[in-house]
C-alpha cells in the first residue's frame, strides 16, 4: 500500500508519456490535428540524416563525458585543500558553493556578456589592456564555443560537487590517517591509498548526477551561445524541442527522444557497472 502513490506517479508521469513518445515516433503527428498516419521507421530514418539532430546528439556526449570528467579531477582536489583548517574556511566554501545557487540560465547570460567575442566583451577587453591581444571569437568559433561551454559548466558544477565530496571526506575516521603516518606514509600515498578509494562511493554518486545532467542539459548552451556558431553547440534537447516539436514534427521530435533516452540508459548503466567494479576492486 506504501507503494501506491509512488507508483502511480510513476506511471503517469513516465510510463504514460513514454508510451505516448514511442507510438508517436511510428507515426506523422504534428501535435495539431487528431490524423496520425503510421510511418514505420521513417521518422528513425529521418533523425540520423538531419545534421542537426545528429550534431545535437555528438555534442550533448562531449558535454556529458567532459564536465563530468573535469569537475571529478577539479572537485576531488578541491573538497581536500576545502578539508584543511585555514583562516576563512567557512567563507572560502560558501564562495566555491555560490555558482550552484543562481540558475544555470542565469549564468549563461553572464558569461555571454563575459565571453563575447566583440573587442567589448569583458574578457576581451581585460587581454587588451593587460596584453594588447585582439578580439578572440570565445562564442563564434566553433571550437572555442564548445571549449567556453563546457568551460562554464564545470565552473557552474565543481563547487557544488567539491561540497559533496568533502561530506564524504569528513565521514572518514582520522585513525586510517594517524595509522598510516606512524607507517610512514606521505602525504600522496595517503591520498592514493585512503582517501580516493574511499571516496569511490562518492564518485558514483557525483558522476551519475553530473551525467544525467550533462545529457539531458539545455538551458546553457542556449542561453550561452543559442546552439552555435551553426551546430556545433547544439543539443539533442534543444533538436527534440526546436527542431521537432516546435515546427510541429511530433513524430521526429519522439523517435529523436526514444533515441536519446536509450543512449542515456546505456551510457548511465555502463558508468554504474564501471563503478561498482571499482568500488568492488579498491574496498
Amino acid at each position: 500500500m506504501f507503494l501506491v502513490p509512488v507508483a502511480a506517479v510513476f506511471v503517469v508521469l513516465f510510463a504514460i508519456p513514454l508510451g505516448r513518445s514511442i507510438y508517436y515516433s511510428f507515426t506523422d503527428f504534428d501535435g495539431y490535428s487528431n490524423e496520425k498516419n503510421f510511418v514505420g521507421l521513417r521518422n528513425y530514418g529521418r533523425i540520423f540524416s538531419d545534421s542537426a539532430m545528429s550534431a545535437g546528439l555528438s555534442f550533448t556526449l562531449l558535454f556529458a563525458v567532459g564536465t563530468t570528467l573535469l569537475v571529478t579531477m577539479i572537485a576531488i582536489p578541491l573538497a581536500v585543500v576545502l578539508d584543511q583548517k585555514f583562516f576563512g574556511r567557512n567563507v572560502v566554501r560558501a564562495v566555491f558553493f555560490f555558482p550552484a545557487i543562481p540558475s544555470i540560465a542565469l549564468l549563461g547570460l553572464v558569461w555571454t556578456f563575459i565571453l563575447s567575442p566583440l573587442a567589448s566583451g569583458v574578457l576581451n577587453s581585460t587581454l587588451d589592456a593587460l596584453f594588447g591581444v585582439g578580439p578572440v571569437p570565445w562564442l563564434s568559433d566553433s571550437t572555442l564555443a564548445r571549449a567556453s561551454t563546457i568551460f562554464v559548466g564545470v565552473w557552474a558544477q565543481a563547487g557544488w560537487h567539491a561540497i559533496l565530496y568533502l561530506a564524504y571526506l569528513q565521514s572518514i575516521p582520522g585513525d586510517y590517517y594517524e595509522a598510516a603516518t606512524i607507517d610512514g606514509a606521505s602525504s600522496r600515498q595517503q591520498f592514493f591509498r585512503i582517501t580516493l578509494p574511499l571516496l569511490m562511493p562518492a564518485m558514483t554518486v557525483s558522476q551519475l548526477l553530473l551525467l544525467t545532467g550533462g545529457l539531458k542539459v539545455f538551458d546553457l548552451p542556449f542561453t550561452l551561445t543559442g546552439g552555435g556558431p551553426g551546430y556545433s553547440t547544439h543539443t539533442i534537447t534543444q533538436a527534440i524541442i526546436q527542431g521537432g516539436l516546435a515546427q510541429g514534427r511530433f513524430g521526429e521530435g519522439s523517435a529523436l527522444a526514444v533515441v536519446f533516452m536509450l543512449v542515456v540508459l546505456a551510457v548511465i548503466l555502463g558508468q554504474l557497472a564501471v563503478a561498482r567494479r571499482l568500488e568492488r576492486r579498491v574496498l
